[in-house]
């Protein structure tokens, strides 16, 4: 197939009536791509079948209320043999389609404002990305677990061919990296709002933003180069099928082709935003732009667009305005351009800019290398001297227009600042934001922005600008419905007492009880019984103690206690025959009101010297009545608080890991646990960030509780997300611990969650935990670690 490694135009489609914002090249059929709109439709292309260039419309999509901002293909699986079709909107939904029917299979609500970028991965894993701030993750019709940490609109987002890890970019100009939803990394360098990800392969990807830079990142933090060409916004980026040279579009009305890390070609279009962009199976470029239009661009000489076609593209280029505040045009002086004749000289790249004098015009050309000639692109407007000093100087920079908008009787006016070669959601939405305004009012003060700038018209605002929702010279929010119009988008985580020092639980040698190191399990039984491991949905306790030691360490501690903090011998007395009773299970003995409270009021000992006391309260939290009247109503509240508190990531291991087995033992109740699983997402969150503690018993503190968890959760009808976070805290985990025993707990903590439930085996697919676990797949001292794998990866299969 004959190349000139030059792409020209292929084809233009005018596939929608207002600007395209999305494209994608799809699963099926071959060579073909779904476009978006902001006219609130989704569109199916497919090649024609008797030519060689040229697309028809094969399919389209209606579902959202407002405009679509985004879409991404679900590949093929045995439900779906053609792939999924998945769109985002201003609506704040996500539609699934299929290519049999023009309405949704599902649509995926959760997001609080404009869905605008959208990711999908292995086993039919969707990411998202809204103004929100927030990136959620999707398993079919559900919410697995929502990304927290940005500060403002997450842009970008992309799923990286290494399962588990995830990709955020915001206009918080940072780059986020997700492990099984918990932020691993943050990538900081761009100046601007991030807009773009694309990725390379495992260990790097591409990002673009306002600042109107390309940054290469390898996934471990460096950025290892930095781009520039683009004079303006940076929308969109595309890597071709090499996995190295990719293309861009931007707010400066070009595509740019990068070849060899360097910009090779650059393409104009006769159009301000050129907003979206895919490559194609066979190395052609799908564009869609603020036009409404959609242009494919080629470098098969089979493939190019007739002469007439080309033509009728460079005409529509030519009849273009250009406005030298958004382009790369520089300071214009007309006087001192040269005229026509300084055409007659070659350029020195493909792309270059040449201003032209022409009578009281400037024209702007731009050099064709591949045509060695000028192409005209544009008549230059708000060039001359004259036109340049209409405009209004606003916070350092020029614009055409300043309005300004009262809110509230007495309030300083707000001002929106406007350039006519601005799209106007993207004017709108930059005033709200600012303003921390509600975005509810996009379309009334986009199309105020339309009504009051009458197109084109440059110079001052109007003295009788409508206010855009009172209609006379007041803006008051909220002071009537937002209208329902199309709308768009404007840019479109020894005999010392030493707690926890006894030695780890027996390590199962094939005949013993995986936990205990009892002989319930006999070697015969071992195989022929296919999993002894999981499910698991008796938890798992804390239940030795030495009282001896504890109260002897207590004594000690209370002697060099402040006396406004020292507890008397009677109280001491009534926490040792507390501990006595709740340890020894023939006690006939019974816990009274007076003992527990004295222990919660100990439990509030300094931190430094508090830990005797939590050991107590592990116990206690054993017996059935002290569990029932801790952990229920405002008390289960305050004891969760308290422990929250102590298992701060800054505080003292032993209260951490104290605390971790107080919530262990709390299941031991009816009443823990319906605590723990109603404080479940706090309890999970602090305590995965004790995973970095290098400490033994802390991480099989920290496996027993997420176990726990997910024996409650066997079985249960809950929400997915619940599953998802005992799947996250647990792979988190695995990443950084290293003791035998934790590591055990937490794969049967994983088998648990993914037995019996479709949904959280295809899950744990997605975030990679096949692949995590592999290792211990071999180890076979304890043997329980090799052969727990080896069935969670059966399961996984």
């Amino acid at each position: 197939m004959a190349s000139n490694n030059t792409y020209r135009l292929s084809c233009s489609i005018p596939g929608h009536e207002m600007d395209v914002r999305g494209l994608s090249a799809t699963a099926f059929p071959d060579g073909a791509f779904v476009s978006v709109s902001r006219d609130r439709t989704a569109k199916v292309w497919v090649p024609h079948s008797s030519e060689n260039r040229g697309y028809t419309e094969m399919h389209c999509m209606n579902g959202h209320t407002n405009f679509v901002s985004c879409v991404c293909i679900i590949a093929p699986n045995e439900t779906y043999p053609r792939g999924l079709i998945v769109t985002g909107g201003n609506d704040h939904n996500i539609c699934v389609f299929s290519l049999d029917r023009p309405d949704p299979l599902f649509t995926l609500k959760g997001h609080k404002n404009t869905v605008c970028t959208l990711s999908a991965g292995k086993f039919g894993t969707l990411l998202s990305g809204s103004w929100d701030t927030t990136a959620k993750v999707w398993l079919s019709d559900k919410c697995m677990m929502t990304l927290q940490g940005h500060t403002a609109a997450v842009w970008a987002v992309v799923i990286l061919p290494e399962q588990g890890l995830m990709l955020t970019g915001s206009a918080d100009k940072t780059i986020k990296l997700w492990k099984a939803g918990r932020c691993e990394r943050t990538y900081s360098g761009h100046e601007d709002c991030v807009r773009g990800l694309a990725v390379l392969n495992n260990q790097e990807f591409f990002s673009c933003s306002n600042d109107a830079s390309i940054r290469r990142w390898m996934v471990t933090g460096e950025c290892v180069q930095v781009y520039y060409s683009h004079t303006n916004y940076i929308y969109s980026l595309a890597v071709f099928p090499n996995g190295q040279d990719f293309v861009s579009t931007g707010e400066d009305r070009t595509v740019r082709i990068w070849k060899n890390g360097e910009c090779a070609q650059t393409i104009r279009l006769p159009a301000q935003s050129v907003w979206c962009c895919c490559v194609l199976p066979n190395g052609d470029i799908v564009i869609g732009a603020s036009d409404g239009m959609i242009r494919v661009f080629t470098e098969s000489e089979e493939r190019v667009a007739s002469a007439q076609d080309l033509q009728a593209f460079e005409e529509e280029l030519s009849k273009a305005t250009i406005d030298p505040k958004t382009g790369d045009l520089g300071d214009i002086k007309i006087e001192e351009l040269p005229g026509k004749e300084h055409l007659n000289e070659p350029g020195n790249r493909d792309g270059q800019t040449r201003l032209i004098k022409e009578g009281s015009n400037v024209e702007a050309y731009q050099w064709s290398m591949s045509d060695s000639r000028w192409m005209k692109i544009g008549d230059v407007v708000g060039g001359s001297s004259k036109q340049s000093s209409k405009s209004i100087m606003y916070e350092g920079k020029e614009y055409d227009f300043v309005f300004s908008i009262d809110i509230n009787e007495g309030a300083p006016s707000m001002k929106l600042p406007y350039n006519v070669t601005e799209d106007p959601w993207l004017a709108a939405h930059n005033f709200l934001q600012k303003n921390d305004l509600n975005p509810m009012f996009l379309d009334q003060v986009a199309n105020f922005i339309i009504e009051n700038t009458k197109g084109h018209t440059l110079g001052p605002a109007p003295a009788t600008a409508v206010d855009p929702f009172t209609g006379a010279g007041r803006y008051i929010p909220g002071s009537a419905d937002p209208r329902q119009g199309f709308g768009a988008d404007p840019f479109t985580g020894a005999g010392r007492y030493i707690p926890g020092s006894g030695a780890a639980p027996p390590a199962s040698t094939g005949v013993a009880d995986p936990f205990t190191g009892g002989s319930a399990y006999s070697s015969a039984a071992l195989k022929s019984v296919t999993n002894i491991y999981f499910p698991k949905t008796d938890g798992v306790m804390f239940e030795q103690a030495n009282a001896t030691q504890i109260l002897a360490k207590l004594r000690e501690l209370n002697g060099n206690t402040p006396e406004d903090q020292r507890l008397s011998d009677e109280v001491l007395g009534s926490l040792e025959k507390l501990l006595l009773a709740v340890s020894d299970t023939n006690s006939q003995d019974q816990p009274t009101a007076e003992q527990i409270s004295i222990l919660w009021r100990t439990c509030h000992w300094p931190e430094d010297i508090v830990f005797p006391v939590l050991d107590i309260l592990r116990m206690a939290v054993r017996h059935p009545e002290i569990n029932a009247q801790m952990c229920g109503g405002t008390e289960g509240a305050s004891l969760c608080n308290h422990l929250l508190g102590l298992m701060s990531p800054e505080g003292r291991a032993a209260n951490q890991m104290l605390s971790l087995r107080t919530f262990c033992n709390c299941f031991s109740g009816s009443r823990g646990r319906s605590l723990l699983l109603g404080q479940r997402e706090a309890v999970l969150s602090r305590a995965v960030e004790l995973r970095t503690v290098c400490n033994k018993n802390i991480h099989v503190a920290l496996a027993t509780l997420v176990l726990n968890y997910a024996g409650v959760l066997y079985g249960q009808d809950v929400e997915i997300e619940a599953k998802a976070q005992c799947l996250s805290v647990a792979s988190s985990a695995l990443e950084v611990v290293q003791d035998k025993e934790a590591v055990f707990r937490l794969l049967v903590a994983l088998g648990t969650t993914v037995s019996g439930d479709s949904t959280a085996k295809d899950l744990a697919r997605s975030l990679g935990v096949a692949s995590q676990i592999t290792k211990y797949a071999s180890v076979s001292d304890p043997a329980k670690v090799g052969e727990c794998c080896r069935l969670l990866l059966d399961e996984l299969q």
